[in-house]
């Protein structure tokens, strides 16, 4: 019997994962929202990655869907809705009921799985990410920008997606302590804000050194908050996630031939907020540097760099600027 999956939230992420899982055989229900549906109807479905991977699906072999109930009996429900739309799309679930399909999140945050339990608490729901950006490009087109894979905590029956994902060359991997590989994996998002407020390409904007150091401000601040919660890190780039910021501060020469894996990427890619940004949509910053700036509360720390850069980014959801040189950034959010 075929791999059935469905996808809730056919955004980038949602897009990109489903279209791969159908190149490796899977039957995949999209659910989204009209405009995507038109989009996709219209164009089909387009996926690619920055080592040169292009594959492509007919309108007619894509099964979108706008209603929950309209879903069929699927093996994996895979959520790749935004964070701050998980409650909602937990407590829609809860109601039209999961049918037994283990449910996956694959979001940015550190909390999305626990409140998809908290909602449905007969089901088995795993936390996992996505270690790689994805660009929406338009006209049904989803790029995939940078290296990384897909982590998901360890469960039975997990190595059929994996199995199912080799076809596009997605790294799969499964993992028992996935709070601490969650916190490991925001640790680098910290850098998509910043890359927002940039305007700049991710591999543009990682080669100047004034706005790598604004990401090792952030780090290190995080890194305090999750060393007192005794929350190991993991070692998700070629760099330990404990060096990063002595590895970021570095000159820009020293920088490139040192950490050059990290700007093995495609020259346009860009961070998911950039492009909630660029389409007037409200960004995961509060599920992003909010996190950190909570946990250090709870342990008697104070997280200003983060706190001033996510009001920064608030105020461009509002209109506000977002085309920060890096000395300019640097200077906002160290003051």
């Amino acid at each position: 019997m075929s791999l059935r999956i469905g996808i809730v939230g056919a955004g980038s992420i949602g897009c990109y994962i489903g279209g791969a899982l159908q190149m490796g055989g899977a039957e995949v229900c999209f659910l989204g929202r009209e405009r995507m549906a038109s989009e996709l109807a219209e164009h089909g479905l387009h996926i690619s990655d920055f080592r040169g991977m292009k594959y492509s699906l007919p309108a007619s072999a894509l099964h979108f869907h706008t209603e929950f109930r309209s879903l069929p009996e699927l093996d994996f429900i895979i959520v790749t809705v935004k964070s701050g739309d998980t409650a909602a799309i937990a407590e829609q679930l809860a109601v039209v009921g999961t049918g037994g399909a283990t449910i996956i999140s694959l979001q940015n945050g550190v909390a999305n799985a626990a409140l998809l339990s908290q909602a449905m608490p007969s089901a088995l729901v795993l936390s996992g990410m996505i270690a790689f950006n994805v660009l929406q490009r338009g006209e049904g087109r989803f790029h995939a920008g940078t290296d990384g894979a897909v982590i998901v905590q360890a469960a039975p029956r997990l190595d059929k997606i994996g199995t199912a994902l080799v076809a596009s060359g997605t790294p799969f991997e499964t993992h028992r302590d996935m709070r601490s590989v969650l916190w490991s994996k925001l640790l680098l998002n910290l850098n998509n804000p910043i890359n927002a407020l940039s305007n700049l390409p991710l591999k543009t904007e990682l080669s100047q050194r004034a706005y790598r150091r604004c990401l090792a401000l952030l780090q290190r601040e995080a890194l305090a908050a999750i060393t007192a919660a005794d929350i190991p890190v993991q070692r998700l780039t070629a760099v330990p996630a404990s060096m990063l910021p002595y590895i970021l501060n570095l000159p820009d020469f020293l920088f490139t031939r040192l950490a050059q894996p990290m700007l093995a990427m495609d020259p346009l890619a860009r961070s998911s907020m950039w492009e909630d940004l660029e389409r007037g949509r409200k960004t995961e910053v509060e599920w992003l540097n909010g996190e950190v700036i909570s946990l250090a509360r709870e342990h008697g720390l104070n997280a200003p760099v983060n706190s001033r850069l996510k009001a920064l980014v608030h105020a461009a959801e509002q209109g506000g600027r977002r085309d920060y040189s890096g000395e300019e950034l640097l200077a906002l959010i160290s003051a």
